[in-house]
């Protein structure tokens, strides 16, 4: 009797391991890495992005054929669990690719990680200008606007301001540090005249706004550039309105015009300040149109910039698998050289030289309404159009 069971028992395993065979055969698993905990705001709304793309195409009949799934990991704003995680996903879930990350030396990171195992690698969020060019390599690619580019899209703003005397406040990371960089090296080339009178860095989610400030107004500058987000975005623009700091001073601001960092505020919210951001209340692009409706029908609620991006990544690999004919690295390299990707922003290009796409951003300024901010005056700047030279480019990346 008991060797009658073992017998059945080993052909029952025999069975449901065919069957779990065939249903692995049937699904293209994407390992997804990023900063969930960390970045709520804007990564709830990312991954809620992402489930709408996957239903979408699931719903259409897969890509070649087989169903797209994501398994995605936490990493703690660690670039040391994300390598750890990545390599999980890759050895014990079997993934056939990996995507996502949101800070930028923890994207890096995983960059350099797809490097040494020869694993195609979609960074979908991280801004640094070092993930595509002097830290670029071929097996990775990135589809967010970068740090040079809406950089570039906010210095020829302040060009037209001609204000001389600038003060600069930027987290004092991989992100930050470059933006500010590219905004000196920008506005002077535009301003030979500029004077950058004062810095502050804080440490990423620990700024001490009331000290920030205060040194801002005592150095007295015409106009502020600034890359602060989330928290520590907020307590800046709070603190500054309480001791009236914005009164007389134009403020321009990377990513605020974003509904993840602009809607706390409400009431709060800057006047008149120019910033890149993203109008989903106002933006009535037929592509726009067609994927806000659809947000809002699965969720009940409007879409952030992060539903844009997941959104956007999970159409980008499902479009790069089908051109390649299925997830094998090298074809899937070859296949987003050059590759077109409907997104709710309109047609990007992952551009050829550089592994970057051409996603681009919109530009306006804020207006307080009253009991919130919005996004007026803007306008969509393609990412194709604030790109260096592709000898520069070149010369970044070493031929890599």
């Amino acid at each position: 009797m008991k060797l009658k069971s073992s017998v059945l028992a080993i052909a029952l395993s025999g069975v449901l391991g065919a069957h779990a065979s065939a249903w692995a055969a049937d699904v293209i698993k994407i390992g997804e890495i990023n900063s969930y905990k960390a970045q709520p705001v804007f990564l709830d709304a990312y991954k809620r992005g992402m489930t709408l793309a996957l239903d979408e195409i699931n719903a259409a009949g897969g890509v070649n054929g087989k169903k797209l799934e994501v398994i995605t990991r936490d990493d703690n704003a660690n670039p040391g669990d994300a390598v750890r995680l990545a390599e999980e996903l890759l050895s014990r879930e079997g993934v056939d690719l990996i995507a996502g990350s949101f800070l930028s030396h923890v994207g890096l990171a995983l960059a350099d990680y797809a490097q040494q195992r020869k694993v195609f690698y979609l960074g979908t969020e991280p801004l640094t200008d070092k993930m595509v060019w002097e830290n670029g390599n071929r097996y990775t690619y990135r589809m967010r606007t970068s740090t040079y580019m809406q950089t570039a899209m906010l210095a020829a703003e302040a060009a037209k301001l001609k204000k001389k005397r600038w003060a600069l406040i930027y987290p004092n990371y991989e992100y930050g540090q470059s933006s500010i960089a590219t905004f000196k090296k920008l506005l002077k080339q535009a301003q030979p005249d500029v004077e950058f009178v004062i810095e502050q860095a804080p440490p990423l989610g620990k700024v001490d706004a009331g000290s920030v400030v205060q040194a801002v107004a005592d150095a007295k500058p015409d106009a502020v550039f600034n890359t602060l987000f989330g928290p520590d975005l907020a307590k800046f623009v709070r603190e500054g309105n309480t001791r009236g700091l914005f009164k007389n001073i134009q403020v321009i601001s990377m990513l605020t015009g974003e509904p993840e960092y602009l809607d706390p505020l409400r009431g709060e919210a800057p006047d008149g300040w120019i910033v890149s951001g993203y109008p989903q209340d106002s933006l009535e692009t037929q592509e726009h149109k067609a994927f806000r409706s659809a947000y809002v029908a699965k969720f009940n609620d409007y879409p952030r910039l992060g539903a844009v991006v997941g959104y956007s990544a999970i159409k980008s690999l499902a479009a790069g698998i089908k051109k390649a004919g299925g997830t094998d690295t090298e074809k899937l390299i070859a296949a987003f050289k050059g590759l077109k990707v409907d997104t709710p922003f309109g047609e990007i290009v992952y551009r050829p030289q550089d592994n970057q796409s051409t996603m681009g951003a919109y530009i306006g300024k804020l207006k307080n309404t009253g009991d919130k901010g919005i996004m007026v005056d803007y306008r969509y700047v393609d990412g194709a159009t604030v790109q260096p030279s592709d000898e520069d480019v070149k010369k970044m990346r070493g031929d890599k």
